[in-house]
């Protein structure tokens, strides 16, 4: 099961998912950027277990619900292993820009290409994809048995990431949409961080990769 939630920053609607395991009812949280009541409210309306936490890359608005929700639920949050300088740091993950100042400790930082699984069920499992360029960090969860990709601000409906903020570098991002994310199956689903979903094939047709 994939549960899409739009959740409301102070400044911009996010994309969190829920990635569900239906024989468990186990399974990942992604990028919980704002509303944690909200979020804590599905989890028990719907009786979720959820796992782990997984977070595409480390900007506030994807990352500012973590430390209310791990305040009610003892768990683990993931992140790609460039992503300590976001977490730790204020300013590098732009929360103090608006007054918030948000730093997460106690993170799990994993290499390009690391599995994560379930505790309950190993078969249900993402994998982490390095997609550097929005930021130093940033990272996609592919699921390749349910043929779906939690791509955060890498790329969107008709578009692509900012590279404007720190550790952002669009040459990077290019090369990695092309050679990570486009190297996905065509009919993979690309679910992100702000927009409608999307597939491979459909934005290998756009004009800006073009």
């Amino acid at each position: 099961m994939i549960l899409q939630v739009e959740v409301e920053e102070r400044f911009a609607d996010v994309n969190a998912y829920f990635y569900i395991d239906d024989k468990t009812n186990h399974g990942f949280l992604i990028d919980p950027g704002a509303e944690p009541e909200k979020l804590l409210h599905i989890i028990a309306e719907k009786n979720f277990t959820i796992e782990k936490i997984l977070l595409t890359h480390g900007h506030f608005d994807h990352l500012g619900a973590v430390n209310a929700i791990r305040a009610k639920i003892d768990l683990n949050v993931v992140m790609h292993k460039d992503g300590r300088i976001y977490a730790e740091n204020a300013d590098w993950n732009f929360s103090s820009h608006y007054g918030s100042n948000i730093t997460l400790d106690t993170v799990t930082y994993l290499d390009d290409g690391a599995e994560i699984d379930l505790s309950v069920n190993p078969d249900f499992k993402v994998k982490l994809i390095s997609v550097a360029g929005h930021t130093a960090d940033g990272a996609i969860y592919y699921a390749e048995k349910d043929g779906v990709a939690f791509v955060g601000d890498s790329i969107f409906l008709g578009s692509y990431g900012r590279t404007d903020l720190p550790g952002g570098d669009e040459k990077a991002l290019f090369k990695n949409i092309k050679t990570k994310i486009f190297a996905l199956p065509d009919d993979t689903v690309l679910l992100s961080g702000h927009t409608p979903p999307t597939t491979v094939a459909a934005e290998k047709t756009r004009s800006w990769f073009k």
